[in-house]
């Protein structure tokens, strides 16, 4: 390959563009309107715009990037993770249009991003199962007989999903209807296919992944292990390097496993085999993730193995650098740094970076999409960077992330910063003789208060104006952010436009928590609720958020499911009955 173009966008984006410049290839950006000046925009050899907002229009549009590529000359393609990296049809679409596909074959995604399927094989090699479907479900009645019959907890799962998208956890019967359609929009929206399944879901487990590498000459190698158990919304908010307190036995078990699945898909290039482990021991086989992970940084700092480059290796049909797993040199932590508040139930909070003072020192690397003057959109993940620490030992490491936790500063949006600083103080997590964190931690046993984020009010997204010049008798399109024009604009008598008067705000009144879509309605006009009781839900950066009623009475709705509002935005009125 000699020119590569990155479908993706933020820190990934950043962080294959460098590992373009490393291998000695061109890099080519895309963006949506609302990253016309983001960091990996500007980290690219060149950019390109997908001239759209939402990512249906931008990066999961799959004609836009096959059309850019060709007009740009890549000759390679890589995902990056999320938006297109699971998805069969667009690694097919990038091969029939002549291009490296940088990633598994479109016929082992097939098989491995269909959870049923993956399940399958994983019987076939004697990786460890809990029960689940056959198949996947066609209604909620189907759930509750499989409740039914193994009991509660059950995992509702997107069948052509992963990264805890699309998955619902069970603990009552009572709510197993609406959180099977719940498993669905999510699905659908950010995989483009509903099917769900569903399995036993093993209480209060760990989340253990191993990190596999696989050339086009048959050469399978586990280059290590991964330990992703603090979660939210089933969403990794730290992960470390190599998984702890787990028994020589039990990582054999993951190796090979993971390397036996692989092996039998006939796999090609970076993937993960993610397992969960029960208080009492008992190892079950997830899924397979068939692309690079987030938190992939903690498995090169202690392994020395750089996996983008491998990748862009495999791709161009070379041998695996090494040739066994990797002695473990030391420990690595990485801390996902959202936009969201941790105060308030980690909100989302889209806007713009006033101050990004990001740490630095030994031991210490910052894998960041952002930086001070960014902007964060509210159209898609709330990711902004990544703080990856390392040290010579699991204790050094902690140490050093305290260090380095304190000395990170982000001014203008809320950040779950205070949070990993909560829990690298926490014993339940940095403890010496135990580790008693596992995926529900956060929302059971963490109970430290954490300080609503001062912040300033989330503003709309910048629009892009479009128009045309000619530039030497050639029509060209030119793209301006709106900003640049306001205050330029005057109204029919020539005057400058006043603001209207703010919208005085009833404590009856049902407001979005969070700028996004009004995806539902889950109660009917003039129904009747209870206070607190769950109303609507609006979908922002790619995580459903319930609207809760803020008082007992009759909903009246205002707004139709469809539309985007800003955070407090008026969709609805509870009307107290006599």
């Amino acid at each position: 390959m000699k020119k590569l173009l990155i479908a993706n966008r933020g820190e990934i984006a950043v962080r294959i563009a460098r590992a373009c410049s490393d291998y000695g290839v061109q890099s080519v950006a895309v963006y949506a309107d609302a990253d016309i000046d983001a960091l990996h925009v500007r980290q690219a050899n060149e950019a390109y715009s997908l001239n759209g907002q939402r990512p249906a229009e931008t990066y999961l549009d799959i004609g836009k990037l096959i059309a850019i590529a060709q007009r740009s000359g890549a000759d390679a393609v890589h995902p990056g993770y999320g938006f297109l990296s699971e998805r069969a049809d667009f690694a097919r679409a990038v091969i029939e249009a002549g291009l490296i596909w940088v990633g598994p074959n479109p016929e082992t995604i097939d098989v491995l991003g269909d959870k049923v399927e993956a399940r399958k094989i994983a019987h076939l090699v004697g990786a460890p199962l809990v029960a689940g479907t056959p198949g996947p479900v066609e209604s909620a009645a189907e759930v509750l007989a499989f409740a039914e019959q193994h009991g509660l907890p059950i995992a509702i799962k997107a069948a052509f999903g992963g990264g805890g998208r699309g998955m619902k956890v069970a603990w009552r019967m009572d709510e197993v209807a609406e959180l099977f359609a719940s498993a669905v929009r999510e699905a659908e929206a950010a995989f483009g296919r509903g099917e769900c399944y569903v399995e036993q879901f093993l209480d209060r487990p760990r989340h253990i992944e191993a990190q596999i590498l696989a050339d086009k000459h048959g050469k399978v190698v586990v280059v290590g292990t991964r330990d992703c158990s603090l979660q939210r919304r089933n969403q990794k908010l730290v992960e470390e390097a190599p998984a702890p307190f787990i028994s020589d036995q039990q990582r054999q078990r993951i190796h090979q496993s993971a390397q036996d699945i692989c092996a039998k898909a006939g796999y090609v290039g970076a993937g993960t085999v993610e397992f969960l482990l029960s208080q009492d021991g008992t190892l079950s086989f997830l899924e397979v993730n068939t692309r690079l992970q987030v938190e992939h940084p903690v498995t090169e700092e202690t392994t020395g193995v750089d996996l983008v480059i491998e990748q862009l290796r495999i791709a161009d049909g070379l041998p695996l650098s090494f040739n066994e797993t990797p002695t473990p040199r030391g420990h690595s932590f990485e801390f996902r740094i959202n936009a969201e508040d941790p105060g308030k139930g980690f909100l989302p909070t889209p806007g713009q970076i006033t101050d990004f003072l990001p740490p630095s020192g030994p031991g210490v690397r910052l894998d960041s999409g952002v930086i001070s003057g960014s902007r964060v959109p509210s159209t898609f993940d709330s990711m902004m960077a990544k703080l990856i620490v390392t040290g010579a030992t699991r204790e050094q490491a902690i140490v050093r992330a305290r260090r380095a936790l304190a000395e990170f500063n982000i001014e203008g949006i809320a950040s779950v910063l205070p949070f990993h600083r909560a829990v690298m103080d926490h014993d339940d997590f940095t403890g010496a003789d135990k580790f008693a964190v596992h995926t529900r931690w956060i929302e059971t046993d963490f109970a430290e208060q954490i300080t609503l984020a001062p912040r300033a009010a989330v503003s709309a997204d910048p629009e892009i104006l479009r128009t045309f010049v000619e530039i030497d008798g050639k029509r060209h399109e030119l793209g301006l952010p709106a900003a640049l024009l306001r205050g330029v604009s005057l109204n029919a008598a020539g005057t400058t436009s006043e603001s209207a008067a703010p919208e005085v705000i009833d404590p009856q009144s049902v407001l979005t928590p969070v700028a996004g879509n009004l995806h539902t309605w889950v109660v009917e006009d003039g129904e009747s609720v209870s206070a607190g009781q769950v109303i609507a839900v609006v979908e922002a950066m790619k995580m459903e958020t319930s609207v809760l009623a803020p008082c007992e009475g009759q909903v009246q709705i205002a707004k139709q499911a469809g539309d985007y509002f800003e955070a407090g935005s008026v969709i609805g009125r509870i009307k107290i009955l006599a």
